[in-house]
């Protein structure tokens, strides 16, 4: 069987590895986003929504270079995204009026999605300051929250790509390899959920989970043209129990190996994390073993 490759959720064949070369050997004045442009086209790489998948693309592309399947131009300018997330702002500067009002008093309460590039910078900053895992891009199609309380930002939610594949997820939904690739864009993952440690509000977290249940697929419609039909998220065991997931709804399904999200070989452990969902309507079984 000839080798294949898997980057941000596509395998390619040796031949469509022959095709990248090929691309990049035949337009030597091209650079990284022309030819990331060039191999959507040349592969039919598309979103559902029928877009190219110009960022997943890129990223993909990076990969097989650090692989040494390929050889990219050099980019046109020096990345910068560390260094802006990394920034240090009076914005994002803790509050000194720590929030304790119980959820059910807060007022006001709010998701609105990060719409434009001063609201992204900002959200980085929160989760790279206040974050145990700090910052890092999101994988593939993706929505940030802020949760505001009368204005006042006082929570960050991101959600992302789904997990390739975990054995307590799969085997909850019960669907082949085959249909996994085809309905994997229908599961997405809570990647990221911060409350600010100076907001002490009891049943916060639970509320803020329920809300962002409700407004994500109307979210994700607005921007991708379709809507998913399950959440997923990972719970890293030695630090949390998953309470307000539990409180929220969410369905507990076991624990992870240790292997981390693309595993492919034996390669460092990662922490152990508990896996729960949520399921966004009643027949996701049925649409994702389609």
């Amino acid at each position: 069987m000839k080798n294949t490759f898997r980057y941000c959720g596509r395998t390619f064949t040796e031949s469509e590895l022959e095709d990248i070369r090929g691309l990049i050997a035949g337009n030597p004045s091209a650079h990284r986003a022309r030819l990331s442009r060039l191999v959507c086209d040349k592969l039919e790489w598309r979103s559902p929504n029928g877009r190219v998948k110009e960022m997943s693309c890129r990223v993909a592309m990076l990969r097989m270079q650090d692989d040494g399947l390929i050889k990219l131009p050099p980019p046109l300018r020096k990345h910068t995204n560390a260094k802006l997330h990394k920034r240090r702002t009076l914005e994002a500067e803790p509050d000194i009026f720590p929030i304790t009002l119980p959820a059910s008093e807060l007022t006001d309460l709010n998701l609105t999605p990060v719409s434009n590039q001063k609201e992204s910078y900002l959200w980085n900053e929160y989760i790279d300051r206040y974050h145990y895992l700090g910052y890092k891009p999101l994988p593939g199609a993706q929505i940030r929250y802020f949760v505001r309380t009368n204005g006042q930002i006082i929570a960050l939610f991101g959600f992302g790509a789904a997990a390739w594949k975990t054995a307590p997820r799969d085997n909850f939904i019960g669907w082949t390899h085959q249909q996994r690739q085809k309905n994997l864009h229908l599961v997405v993952n809570n990647a990221r959920f911060l409350i600010l440690p100076w907001v002490k509000s009891k049943c916060l977290a639970s509320k803020l989970l329920s809300m962002a249940a409700k407004i994500l697929p109307e979210s994700w419609i607005e921007r991708y043209n379709y809507s998913p039909v399950l959440l997923e998220t990972f719970v890293q065991i030695d630090r949390f129990s998953g309470t307000c997931y539990k409180a929220a709804n969410w369905v507990y399904l076991g624990e992870t190996k240790g292997r981390g999200k693309l595993y492919v070989k034996n390669r460092a452990e990662l922490p152990k994390k508990s896996v729960w969902v949520y399921p966004l309507r009643k027949d996701f079984r049925q649409i994702l073993c389609s």
